[in-house]
Formats: structure tokens, C-alpha cells, sequence
């Protein structure tokens, strides 16, 4: 049963949302961007952040598992370079993995990232593109670029949906667009 819940109102890459406003700690809410099954939103996205990256020399994009898994599938048909999902659970079936650990606003708890043993020569020496959907913290990021370097790869270019919260921190995120934080 839905209820009523303050909206955030958004433009993004030229399509309209009310994003749903989430108390994350005492005082402090968040707009979340939930583009799971929002392939209007995630199609827009990938042809918008395909032109942030016009002119960047990379070869691989690098996400992590859930939410921004769509736009990195879809970027990738867009520009045409493969992508790897950076895991949160180990499973045996990964083989060896690199991992790092991160800290995500939205859960609270610490995560590990995991590089699936497949994935490691589509890293090996390459220049990596860091994809996330939202970039609160930057510990998702942190997590991704320090996969990224075991795995002898090269970040050269961070890129997201949105970002949030102190804009200017995010200044170098090629993104298309910005949340404010909620503070009661």
C-alpha cells in the first residue's frame, strides 16, 4: 500500500521524474533514482552520457551491481565498449576475485566489491571508465577504482546519472545532473 511521500522534481537527459525522498539517518533524507525498469530513463541516460564521453579514450566501462547495471548495458550498445559488473557477494562459480571494500549512503553497511575472475583480462591494461548511477559518498567509486587498479587497469574518466550532495566535490564526475541533500 503506497504512501504519501515527499518528491523530489528532476529533469534528467531530458525526461521528467519525482524522485521519492528517503529519511537515510536521523535528519537527513535523499532523492532516489531507481531506474530499474525504467527503460525511458535508461536509454535517455546512455545516449547523454555517451556524449560526455565523446572524445574519451577508454576501453572498458566499470559498474557496480544493482541499480546501475541497466545504464551500463545500455551504454554500452551505445558506445560500443564492453562493461564489467563489479559484484557485492562472492559466489564460488566467480573463481578468483579481486575485491575492495566500500561504504554505500544508501545501505548503511559495508559492501565489498568483487572483480569475477572472467572479467579480469577485459581489465588487464586498460583504460576503464567508472559508472555509477548515483555518487553520494564517492566510497562506491573508491571501491571501483580500487578494484580497477589490482585488476592493472587505468580509471580514466568517472561518470554518473547524478550526483549529490556537495557539488563541488563532484566537480570532476562527468554527470547529468545534481541532488541537494534534505536536511530537516
Amino acid at each position: 500500500m503506497p504512501t504519501d511521500r515527499n518528491t523530489y522534481p528532476i529533469e534528467i537527459a531530458g525526461i521528467y521524474r519525482q524522485l521519492p525522498l528517503f529519511e537515510v539517518q536521523p535528519g537527513l533524507r535523499i532523492a532516489v533514482l531507481n531506474i530499474l525498469g525504467d527503460t525511458e530513463l535508461v536509454q535517455a541516460c546512455a545516449a547523454a552520457l555517451a556524449k560526455k564521453l565523446d572524445g574519451v579514450d577508454y576501453d572498458v566501462l566499470v559498474t557496480a551491481e544493482a541499480k546501475s547495471i541497466p545504464v551500463a548495458h545500455a551504454l554500452s550498445v551505445e558506445t560500443q565498449k564492453p562493461y564489467v559488473v563489479l559484484r557485492k557477494v562472492y559466489r564460488p562459480y566467480m573463481g578468483e576475485t579481486i575485491r575492495a571494500e566500500t561504504l554505500s549512503i544508501t545501505t548503511g553497511q559495508p559492501q565489498s566489491l568483487y572483480l569475477d575472475e572472467k572479467d579480469h583480462p577485459l581489465l588487464d591494461g586498460k583504460r576503464a571508465v567508472l559508472l555509477d548511477d548515483v555518487v553520494s559518498t564517492g566510497s562506491t567509486l573508491h571501491g571501483m577504482q580500487q578494484v580497477v587498479e589490482k585488476a592493472n587497469a587505468r580509471v580514466v574518466a568517472e561518470v554518473a546519472i547524478l550526483t549529490e550532495g556537495e557539488q563541488a566535490r563532484w566537480a570532476h564526475v562527468l554527470a547529468l545532473g545534481h541532488l541537494p541533500l534534505f536536511t530537516d
